[in-house]
């Protein structure tokens, strides 16, 4: 349940807020058609895998990660001390047969958006992005000796579920969206989102990891309003670079996320440029 005790974020009109977050916990999380197929695989010789085996099969999904984690923050929350962190702690935490047993055939992604071909490439395409920017957290997390590095990639990865979740269940609303960003790129995504859904895409997400019991280690390093937090700074970071570097290297903004970068890392724009390329060349 939303802990009603937790002032609504000031960008929220509050009550559209909580029907969205009330909504959205009541709607099974689907999961990609390949994470649901490499589950069946794993199940199948249950006896051989171990937790970071069936962590590296199915954490590259953020939807199974999010399934994963709030699972096990269920089972036990009232021990906040001992959150699991990761998916590998997770299943650690949860075992690996009540695992199989808790998590059986998984409803899809493409099975559910089968009807809408724009929303489930709108989606997808926020699913690439999702992955491009974890690579580059991930990147600039060890750069940085960050002892955090593996949540700091988890956080890039989740970070734009909610709109992923808008896709889903309001992909009319998420279509009107991406057609009025494409009209007017200069046209900031919170803006619309309030317009639309009376509430910010950030927001929800937030709410909705809170209302999960997910680990305050990640609920911290997933909250923009941190940002002048060295590892809320290393994801924004990441997520405004796979954004602009989407189609290629030459948006005009990536001198500026670079320079921001090269700041973080204290790093030259050079070694800066280079090591970002090196981590994916697009």
């Amino acid at each position: 349940m939303l802990d009603i005790e937790a002032p609504p974020p000031a960008t929220a009109d509050h009550h559209s807020l909580r029907r969205w977050v009330q909504r959205l916990l009541r709607s099974e999380l689907p999961v990609l058609r390949e994470t649901a197929l490499a589950l069946e695989d794993l199940r199948a010789c249950e006896e051989e895998v171990d937790a970071r085996t069936i962590a590296d099969t199915l954490a590259g999904d953020p939807l199974m990660t999010l399934k994963i984690l709030a699972h096990a923050a269920g089972l036990h929350p009232e021990r906040r001390s001992a959150d699991a962190e990761t998916v590998t702690e997770a299943l650690v935490l949860i075992g690996i047969t009540p695992f199989f047993r808790a998590f059986g055939p998984q409803v899809t992604v493409e099975d559910r958006l089968v009807d809408r071909p724009q929303a489930l490439a709108g989606l997808l395409q926020v699913l690439r992005r999702s992955h491009r920017a974890a690579q580059f957290a991930l990147a600039l997390a060890v750069q940085r000796m960050d002892h955090d590095a593996a949540v700091i990639h988890e956080a890039a990865l989740l970070h734009d579920f909610a709109e992923m979740l808008l896709w889903l269940e309001e992909p009319a609303i998420a279509l009107e969206i991406q057609r009025r960003q494409q009209a007017d790129p200069g046209l900031r995504s919170p803006a619309i989102q309030r317009e639309l859904l009376q509430a910010e895409l950030a927001d929800i997400g937030h709410a909705l990891m809170q209302a999960w019991h997910l680990p305050q280690l990640l609920l911290r390093i997933s909250d923009d309003r941190h940002a002048d937090s060295a590892p809320v700074k290393n994801v924004l970071l990441a997520i405004r670079l796979a954004r602009h570097s989407a189609t290629g290297w030459d948006n005009p903004a990536l001198p500026d996320d670079v320079r921001d970068i090269a700041t973080l890392l204290g790093l030259g724009p050079g070694p800066t440029w280079q090591l970002l390329k090196d981590v994916d060349p697009v």
